[in-house]
């Protein structure tokens, strides 16, 4: 499992595309979060109404209830959402952060980003995990420290950059460009070579020679 403590983050995913619910949840499990997907806003209120969760993903345009009408019914019980939604004007965004939604994402967007924003809400309410693990690998996230099998490994900073996009999308194919322009946060160029000798690295010490696989014209997955 991905992320560690006593208890576990709970999401709730409000689309009524369930193929973009299906993707979400995919990629939120991998990274250690337990998701609860409906796609429709009045069975997003009564899920609400049921269960306690630490944030929610709402897209605006659904049935039953829309977006906005479920924002304002959330608003008192201090759950932060994120907005997943089709509807890109700026106007559009204004809206959802006035009601007080804490980001706004557009689709299509990138899974990498999706989870990176997730995380970036739930530290501002503390909500966020410190711990993440990946087979006998443990990442300390605050401390920046890793351990394997309990034996610490000493890493550089762009390792441990690309291990963080590895441990938290598990199972996921991250494109050679993502990793680079997240870890050296410069445009992508098409020279592989800096990427290639980080990855092969990151393995050596690791141990993971059959776990961190290429993936043909795409980029590199962490396998677990």
């Amino acid at each position: 499992m991905g992320v560690e403590s006593g208890t576990m983050i709970k999401i709730l995913v409000v689309d009524d595309e369930k193929p973009i619910c299906d993707l979400i949840d995919l990629n939120l499990s991998s990274a250690g979060y337990r998701c609860t997907c409906v796609q429709n806003g009045l069975d997003a209120i009564s899920m609400i109404e049921k269960d306690a969760f630490d944030l929610i993903l709402l897209d605006i345009m659904l049935p039953g209830a829309d977006g906005y009408d479920v924002m304002e019914y959330i608003l008192p019980f201090g759950i932060p959402v994120i907005f997943i939604t089709a509807k890109h004007e700026v106007k559009d965004r204004v809206k959802g952060l006035k009601l007080g939604a804490d980001d706004y994402l557009v689709k299509p967007f990138d899974v990498v980003e999706l989870v990176a924003r997730v995380e970036a809400v739930l530290r501002r309410y503390n909500k966020a995990e410190q711990t993440i693990t990946a087979g006998d690998v443990v990442v300390d996230v605050e401390a920046r420290r890793v351990t394997k099998a309990g034996k610490p490994v000493v890493l550089t900073n762009k390792e441990f950059g690309l291990l963080m996009l590895f441990v938290k999308n598990k199972n996921v194919a991250l494109f050679r460009e993502t990793l680079y322009e997240k870890v050296w946060e410069g445009e992508y160029f098409g020279d592989s070579r800096t990427l290639d000798l980080h990855v092969q690295r990151l393995r050596r010490k690791l141990g993971w020679e059959h776990n961190l696989v290429a993936v043909y014209k795409v980029g590199y997955r962490l396998e677990v």
